[in-house]
């Protein structure tokens, strides 16, 4: 019975960390990012929907409702598992639902419209948060250490995981404000937002998946520092930057 009871209680601690991505601060960049390239038309009717709350104060909304139990059959839905070498079609599908599903799935309902007030608030800020995370890459997980919260590490000395490092504290390292982090990662060009907008959520997982091998490069005594954070740093200011200007293009999209 002590045996059970000590499985479910960890169990219940990675799933609740496997729900968060990016931390506060990154996942408000994202939001950050987003709102400068909203057509002002869009941009109006989402603030009506928020009751005047920005993209960037919402986008934490469904990290938040985390300790609320009458959401927990939204855990399985901030991430997706794809084992190397396979793709999201052939991989083995979580019945509860997983972060593609369900952006395909909010972003089809959003598009109908037919919804209450309460119900698209509370779609929108999903959404806003889901695409957050699928650009975190321990969201597309290979199935083998629960998106990175099984492989422990040292971070500058205490302990963490990988997926916690990929989540917030190389982003809490550098003590930006979200407002500091967006400002520092929307640097792009016209024929980029172009691109990005343009691109799929196929190609959004795929491109976390190729991040895998730069991810798990760790140093055999697993303590991550400066040297793991100076050869991701790039990397995590360009996939905020790319999921703040792909969410932008998904809400023109739906409310354009």
């Amino acid at each position: 019975m002590k045996i059970k009871v000590i499985s479910i209680f960890i169990l219940c601690v990675f799933s609740v960390s496997q729900a968060l991505a990016w931390g506060q601060t990154g996942h408000r960049a994202v939001g950050e990012v987003a709102s400068f390239y909203l057509k002002r038309k869009v941009e109006k009717r989402i603030s009506e929907i928020l009751n005047r709350e920005s993209i960037a104060v919402a986008s934490v909304w469904m990290d938040n409702i985390k300790s609320d139990d009458s959401w927990d059959y939204a855990k399985p839905w901030h991430y997706v598992t794809i084992p190397d070498g396979m793709t999201y079609e052939e991989s083995e599908k979580n019945p509860d639902g997983d972060i593609i599903m369900m952006i395909q799935k909010i972003t089809e309902e959003l598009k109908a419209g037919n919804l209450d007030a309460k119900s698209e608030q509370e779609k929108l800020k999903m959404l806003i948060h889901l695409v957050g995370d699928i650009h975190q890459p321990c969201h597309v997980g290979n199935g083998e250490d629960i998106g990175g919260n099984a492989v422990k590490v040292k971070w500058f000395g205490q302990n963490s995981n990988l997926h916690r490092v990929w989540d917030s504290e190389m982003i809490d390292s550098k003590a930006f404000s979200y407002t500091e982090l967006a400002e520092l990662v929307n640097i792009t060009t016209k024929e980029e937002v172009k691109t990005l907008q343009s691109n799929t959520i196929d190609d959004w997982y795929k491109e976390a998946m190729a991040l895998r091998g730069q991810v798990y490069d760790l140093p055999e005594d697993m303590y991550l520092g400066y040297e793991y954070s100076y050869k991701n740093w790039d990397t995590v200011q360009t996939q905020i930057k790319k999921a703040g200007i792909r969410l932008a293009g998904l809400l023109n999209e739906i409310y354009g």
